[in-house]
Order: structure tokens, then sequence, then C-alpha cells
């Protein structure tokens, strides 16, 4: 039996050496130099190693691999978020960047024995160090103040080649699989990333929200089904916190978390009345993006949430989530004096009109004034608000028809006063907004003339400002 020469260890006993001493370094952390001398020797040992070889006579390559990608990951992490409040990490950015080539060089080696041997003898060994070196990638690929340009360049490079290397088009099908019977990597990217997701440590890394988010999006239905428990509570958790910004990223996740996943698996175990209660409560937030985006989910929320019902004429229909939400908006929407959320509101309440249709009518009383008192107000050269404002008239004359006459004088008047308004503006707002708003407007009195029985037709006594804008704008 053929025996080693102890003054001359060979490549497989070079390479555990180093993976010893990577290991016995200690937690991986973020102090040090920008080279690490351990790093620059595990470059040179993988470009000088016979990779076929190491593939073919070592069992343990792929522990052995995992264990490189996960330190060399480590040695990357960027610094605790409370370190970013003076100058950017430079020093970081470049550790991140040389650990980024060695990766490179990698997974060069690696397609390089995955040509020459057998593709099932070479991925087997990677399959443990994929996940790590995924993270790394995606962690340093954004703009971030922990990344720099040339960081961000060697990790969308390192991500690239892993695509190469696994076989994937995609990081959609690097994560859930070629197909819905095959599995992907997910679930190990997530297991690596769940003790960083807790309550206690989701901060101490400031990558792991948008690395979270950044993998969620791109599984999507109907993969995402099968990891509901594993995204489900990160999003909640980051939706939660006190800062904006974590409010709107977790959001952002409950809401494609809505978009793709069947409503059967929302409605168990009770997660579609978490999600509605989790956004609900951030109605309360006076903050036009935060508002923008819980808005949106529950539109899409809502569908879940109210099943059809089967209603009997003698008794009234319960009032359900859409009704308690419009209900908010309008209590808010009446006395809001800022400019961005007043347009995030008007821009979100025909949506409301539409799914409750002829049942806004229970919110009349309340979509009056607010429609009355935005259609008043100038809104900017843009007009944003207003044009919003008379979409939701114009659905709710359509929805609400039987209940219009007995405010078509309230109406009528605010119609005509904004008309005139608008007809009279001398400000920068430009011409095409001004056509849009007369010609809405105009929409809204024709739809009150017809549910009001010709009411609002003009007599050829009286050629008020109808016949004019008539024929400004070639309406009737």
């Amino acid at each position: 039996m053929e025996t080693e020469s102890p003054g001359r260890p060979s490549s497989e006993q070079t390479f555990s050496g180093l993976l010893l001493q990577l290991t016995c370094q200690g937690t991986p952390g973020t102090d040090g130099a920008a080279q690490d001398p351990v790093v620059q020797q595990l470059d040179a040992l993988i470009g000088a190693a016979d990779w076929p070889e190491l593939f073919q006579r070592d069992p343990a390559m792929p522990q052995a691999l995992e264990q490189v990608a996960r330190i060399l990951s480590g040695k990357a992490a960027p610094p605790k978020e409370e370190d970013f409040r003076g100058a950017p990490e430079t020093r970081g950015a470049e550790r991140a960047a040389s650990v980024g080539t060695v990766f490179l060089r990698l997974l060069e080696r690696v397609e390089a024995a995955k040509d020459s041997l057998d593709p099932s003898t070479v991925m087997p060994a990677l399959r443990l160090a994929a996940p790590h070196i995924y993270l790394f990638s995606v962690t340093h690929s954004q703009e971030q103040p922990w990344t720099s340009p040339e960081s961000q360049k060697v990790a969308r490079e390192v991500l690239a080649l892993l695509l190469r290397v696994t076989n994937c088009v995609s990081v959609a099908e690097f994560l859930r699989g070629e197909n819905e019977d095959q599995a992907g990597r997910f679930t190990a990217v997530m297991g690596l990333l769940k003790p960083e997701l807790n309550k206690e440590s989701w901060k101490n890394n400031p990558a792991t929200k948008h690395v979270f988010s950044w993998t969620l999006h791109h599984v999507t239905r109907p993969w995402l089904s099968h990891y509901l428990e594993r995204s489900l509570p990160p999003s909640l958790l980051i939706s939660d916190d006190y800062q904006m910004e974590n409010k709107i990223l977790g959001v952002r996740c409950l809401h494609h978390i809505v978009l793709n996943v069947p409503a059967a698996d929302l409605r168990q175990f009770n997660r579609a009345q978490v999600l509605y209660h989790a956004l609900f409560n951030h109605l309360y937030t006076p903050e036009s993006d935060l508002i923008q985006a819980v808005l949106e989910c529950l539109l899409d929320l809502f569908p879940v949430l109210e099943r059809p019902l089967q209603w009997k004429a003698p008794e009234p229909r319960p009032m359900g989530p859409c009704d308690d939400v419009l209900q908010l908006i309008l209590t808010h929407m009446e006395p809001e004096y800022r400019i961005l959320l007043r347009r995030t509101y008007a821009k979100n309440l025909p949506a409301f009109v539409e799914r409750l249709g002829i049942l806004t009518v229970r919110h009349l009383k309340r979509l009056e004034p607010v429609i009355i008192g935005y259609l008043e107000v100038y809104d900017g050269p843009e007009e944003e608000a207003r044009l919003r404002i008379l979409e939701t008239l114009k659905l709710t004359i359509q929805h609400c028809w039987p209940r219009i006459p007995h405010r078509l004088e309230v109406f009528l008047k605010t119609l005509l006063k904004m008309v005139c308004d608008v007809v009279k503006d001398q400000s920068l707002t430009p011409e095409p907004v001004k056509m849009a708003l007369l010609q809405k407007a105009i929409d809204c009195l024709v739809l009150l003339d017809h549910c009001s029985c010709g009411q609002v037709t003009v007599s050829e006594k009286q050629p008020l400002i109808l016949p004019q804008l008539g024929s400004k704008i070639h309406l009737w």
C-alpha cells in the first residue's frame, strides 16, 4: 500500500490543513485587514490544486467545500448597522471583493472539472457550498453602505457563474428547482438565514433583511406555498419593526406572499386574519409610502378574507374587512392636509369603491364630504388627487345611482365650481392635465344627468357653462 511522503503533503492534505487553519481563526467577523493572508493562501491553493483528482479521490470534498464557502462568506459579512453612521466601510468592501475573487476561481475550477468528469461526480460536492456562495453574492451585488462598485461587480460575476455551473437559467430556478417536483435550494438558503431571522438577532447583520426579501421575491406560485412556514414569520417580523424602511420592506414581502400563495393555504390556521390585523395596524402610521404599500397588499388580500357569502334578502349584508378599511381611510382622509398622504389615499380610493360596488352606499355619508373637500383644493401641477377623486365620484355614481339623486345638488355644485376654477386657472398646471380634469368632470356630469332623469341638462334659455365645455371638449 502506497503512503504519502510526510515531507510533501498531497493537495488534499494541504487543502484540509488550510481549512483547519481557517476554522481555528475563530468566528469569522469583520475585523482585520482588507487583504486577509488566509484568503490569499486559499486563493493560491485553489488555483494550484488538481480538482479532477480531488473530486475522484476525496470523499470529504462536499464538506470541505461547504466549510470553505462558509468561512469565506463569513469573512465578507458586513459590519453591524450602527457602524454605518459615519463614513462608508470601504475596507469591508475591499475584503468582499477579494473574497469574491476566490469564489470566482473556485467556481471556475469546479466548472472545468465538471467538463472533464461526469457531472454526477462534481455536482454533489457543490451542493452544500452553493447556498453559502449564493448568500455572499446577493449580500454584495446591490448598492448598499457596505458595498462598492468593485465588490458589486465581483458579486454579480460570482452569482452568474454559480448559475452557470449549477445549470440554472435564472435565480428563480436556482432557488425553486426546474419544476414543481424538483427540490430547489430555497430551503437550504432559508436554513442558513434562519439563525439571523429571529427577534433577537435579525438586526445584527444589516444585509439579512435585504437578502431575505430579494430571495423571497424570486420564488413565485406555485412553489412559494411549499415554503410558507419559512417565509411568513420573517416577513411579519420585519414589518413589525419601528423603523419605516423595515416596515415597508416587510409589507412588500407580505404582499408577495399574498400574491403567490393559494387562498386556501392562507386561510389555513387563520393566517389570512393574522396578515390582515398586522396590515390594518399600519394604517394608523401617517407615512405615505407605508400606506401605499399596505393598501396595495390589503386590496389583494380581501378576496382571500371575504369569501362569497350566501346572503338572504331580509337580512342586511354583514360588514367585511374592506368596509372596515374604507371606513378608516375616509376618517383619515377628511382632515388630512399633507399633500403626499392626500394623494396616496385618493389614488387607492377608486379600487375600494370598485370592490364594494353597490355596498359603497354604506359609506356615502363619509365619502360625500371627502369628495367635495378634495375637489375644492388645488393639488399642484399634476392634480393627482383631484383626478383620482373624480374617478372615485364616477364609480360611486355608477354603483350607487339609486342614492345619487338625493345628493345631486351637492355634487353638481362641486363639479361646476371645480370646472370654473380649472378654466380660470392661470398657474403652472399643464394644458393636458386641465383637459383631463374637464373631461372627467364632464363624464361625472353626464352620469349625474342620466341617474337624475335629465335634471342636469341646461335649457336653451340658460346656456351656462355646459354647452361651452361641450364644444371645447367635443363631448356633447
